[in-house]
C-alpha cells in the first residue's frame, strides 16, 4: 500500500470532471458510474459479475473504470460473451483487474510503476509527459471521488492474464 502513496502526477492529467464537482460527491461507485450515463457497459458487466454490493460497500476502492466506447472497441462479440453466465468467473476477474484497493488520488502516483489489483495482479503505470497510461489504456479523466472510493476514467478495457 505503500506504493500507492505516489502514483500520478495531478497536474498531468487536469481535465474537466464529466461528472461535476469531485467536492460534492453523495453517492457510491456504483451509483456514480450510472449517473454518469457513459459507463452502461460497465455497469452492466458489474451487474452480471455480480459486483455491485462489493464496490457498493465501504471500500475504498480505485477503479480505473473503461467508457462505452472502450468496451466497443474491444473484438465484436467479446461482451456478449463475458456477460453470459457461464463466462462469471473472466468476467469477475477482468473487472477486479480495474480496481486497486484504497483510495488513490491522481497527485498520489508520482514515481509508481505498477500497482497490485483486487484481481491480485499488477497493472503497470506510465507517466509521460502529460500522459498517463495504465497496462496501455489512457487516463483521460481522474480524480472522480465517490463516497466509498474514487473513478479514473481509461479509454480501453485492460486485461489480465488469464
Amino acid at each position: 500500500m505503500a506504493r500507492l502513496t505516489t502514483w500520478l502526477k495531478a497536474s498531468a492529467l487536469a481535465l474537466p470532471l464529466a461528472f461535476g464537482s469531485a467536492a460534492a460527491h453523495a453517492a457510491d461507485i456504483v451509483d456514480t458510474a450510472v449517473a454518469a450515463d457513459d459507463f452502461n457497459t460497465l455497469v452492466a458487466a458489474v451487474q452480471a459479475a455480480g459486483l455491485v454490493e462489493t464496490l457498493k460497500g465501504e471500500g475504498p476502492f480505485t477503479v480505473f473504470a473503461p467508457t462505452d466506447e472502450a468496451f466497443a472497441a474491444l473484438p465484436e462479440g467479446t461482451v456478449a460473451s463475458l456477460l453470459e453466465p457461464e463466462n462469471r468467473d473472466q468476467l469477475v476477474a477482468i473487472l477486479t483487474y480495474h480496481v486497486v484497493p484504497g483510495r488513490v488520488m491522481a497527485a498520489d502516483v508520482v514515481g509508481l510503476d505498477s500497482a497490485e489489483t483486487v484481481q491480485g495482479q499488477s497493472i503497470d503505470i506510465q507517466v509521460s509527459g502529460d500522459s498517463v497510461m495504465v497496462d496501455g489504456a489512457t487516463v483521460v479523466a481522474t480524480d472522480i471521488e465517490t463516497d466509498n472510493g474514487v473513478i479514473h476514467v481509461i479509454d480501453q478495457v485492460i486485461l489480465p492474464e488469464m
